[in-house]
């Protein structure tokens, strides 16, 4: 089985792929060749099987079916520019997530048998705000450039299992955290923000109010989600290629108690109320819930886990790393 990981430099990219070097196989068979892609070459990986580090435009078409070789048989494309870079900058959201999708498409077509596409979509595809919870058959109708292009690139490959061209699955994240690292451009990175930060013993600024309810995974479920969707039998899907996993609905208030059960007190007295109407208008459009009910009960992904068990993890998995790669 070779393997392609599109955006395999970024953090999500390289949980999975450090998870399928250590377990060698993805569901019964062997793992053959891993091509990690990225603007940057990714970090080097310790596998046992041969891993390609590609560096390259995902809108270049050239530089994508470079990445995905004769003989692949999973692409999982995570590569994107995100939600507020893509609302300040439409020319290069429309660029890389969509351009970008078209590339991969191209390139996953030039192969012999059509691959399992895993695509990384988002909540942000959809609109409905603090109020809404919304069913599995609720319409996309994105308040932001970025949920637009999402929504776009899963039309198009939803189109593209039909023809035979690929078999995709596509994956509606929530907004997952907690990310290590630094903050990112992304409209919701306040999100990890207000949990990381003061776990690094840093102040972080909160543009929006305790009440403020945010639809969110961790990156442990997460990698667990692409797996599935990488094995799982996609008969059941039918022409909806698009799936809403079972997150789980947090107001902030509750996210900022987790931490004060899991840090104490003087972690969450680092969280400052500064309100910022420019994120606000982006992330309030966003629905604060799904139902989730096809991923969970007829689809088989896995459930989340509880907010304080999300912050353990992080201290577990990447605190450490997260304060050496920013010198603290």
């Amino acid at each position: 089985m070779q393997i392609t990981i599109l955006g395999g430099g970024g953090f999500l990219g390289r949980k999975l792929a450090q998870r399928l070097a250590r377990e060698g196989q993805l569901g019964d068979q062997a793992i053959t060749g891993l091509t990690l892609f990225d603007l940057n070459a990714p970090p080097p990986l310790d596998a046992p099987f041969p891993v390609r580090r590609l560096a390259g435009d995902i809108a270049d078409p050239a530089a994508v079916q470079a990445a995905v070789p004769a003989g692949t048989g999973v692409v999982v494309h995570l590569a994107a520019v995100v939600s507020a870079q893509a609302e300040a900058d439409f020319d290069l959201g429309l660029r890389v997530n969509l351009q970008g999708t078209l590339a991969v498409l191209q390139a996953c077509r030039a192969l012999a048998t059509p691959p399992r596409v895993v695509f990384t979509s988002s909540v942000a595809s959809f609109s409905g705000g603090q109020e809404a919870r919304l069913e599995d058959d609720a319409r996309q109708l994105p308040g932001n450039s970025y949920g637009a292009e999402k929504a776009m690139g899963e039309l198009l490959l939803q189109d593209a299992s039909r023809r035979g061209f690929v078999d995709a699955v596509n994956i509606r994240l929530p907004t997952v955290i907690i990310r290590p690292g630094r903050p990112n451009k992304a409209a919701s990175s306040f999100v990890s923000a207000i949990l990381r930060e003061p776990l690094l013993g840093l102040e972080t600024d909160l543009p929006v109010g305790e009440a403020f309810a945010v639809w969110i995974c961790s990156p442990r479920r997460a990698v667990d989600w692409f797996l599935h969707a990488m094995t799982m039998d996609t008969k059941g899907l039918g022409l909806d290629r698009g799936i809403n996993p079972p997150g789980r609905s947090a107001t902030v208030g509750k996210m900022l108690s987790a931490l004060e059960a899991v840090a104490g007190p003087e972690a969450r007295a680092r969280v400052r109320h500064a309100p910022d109407p420019a994120i606000e208008a982006i992330v309030g459009t966003w629905p604060a819930s799904f139902t989730a009910e096809r991923a969970r009960r007829l689809l088989g992904f896995s459930e989340q886990e509880s907010l304080e068990e999300i912050i353990e993890a992080f201290i577990a998995d990447d605190l450490a790393a997260t304060r050496a790669e920013r010198g603290l």
